[in-house]
């Protein structure tokens, strides 16, 4: 009789067998995390600015009206309000995330980077702002694919497949850990 452990291993090498096969992602969901991955890079921005500014990273206000302004254009794309909301809480907490770390890392160093600085108001908000809506078509065009039993496969395979920085991976893996509906 196979004791527990070899048990475990044969159940594990089956479960990653049955994963390595996985079908490929479908190319909504490249082109979602690109776009997903660009918003990231503006936080690097956004931290040197609330850096210069000694402004906190949460702005619950400016956070609503993002969120609020996303729900309301909802419709718009055939989106369910409720899933925007939640996609988009998850976009600006993964932004946060890579905020708070630059900022600790910088309080470490008693330095930013000399990196120019756009204006947040004038230049990043509007950028973010266009980013939305892509972001926003981009979440419609892949909808169809959130129930599919591989979607969790894809997301892993997306945020451990490529050559990242370990802060821009897990806030990668903050911005889409709610993006797949399936409970396999």
């Amino acid at each position: 009789m196979p004791s527990p452990l070899q048990i475990c291993l044969a159940l594990s090498a089956a479960l990653l067998a049955g994963t390595a096969q996985a079908a490929p992602a479908p190319a909504s969901l490249v082109l979602l995390l690109a776009s997903i991955e660009e918003r990231l890079a503006i936080a690097d921005q956004v931290a040197l600015s609330k850096w210069d500014s000694h402004k906190p990273v949460e702005d619950r206000p400016r956070e609503r009206e993002v969120i609020a302004g996303a729900v309301a254009q909802a419709p718009a794309y055939k989106l369910d309000g409720a899933a925007v909301e939640q996609f988009f809480a998850a976009q600006i907490e993964a932004n946060k995330l890579v905020q708070y770390a630059h900022l600790s890392e910088w309080t470490l160093q008693a330095q930013a980077p000399n990196a120019p600085r756009p204006d947040l108001v004038g230049q990043i908000r509007p950028q973010l702002d266009r980013l939305q809506k892509r972001l926003l078509q981009q979440l419609a065009d892949f909808s169809p694919h959130r129930n599919d039993p591989q979607c969790p496969q894809w997301l892993a395979q997306a945020t451990h497949g490529a050559d990242r920085a370990p802060l821009r991976q897990l806030a990668l893996i903050r911005a889409i850990a709610e993006l797949c509906v399936f409970k396999g």
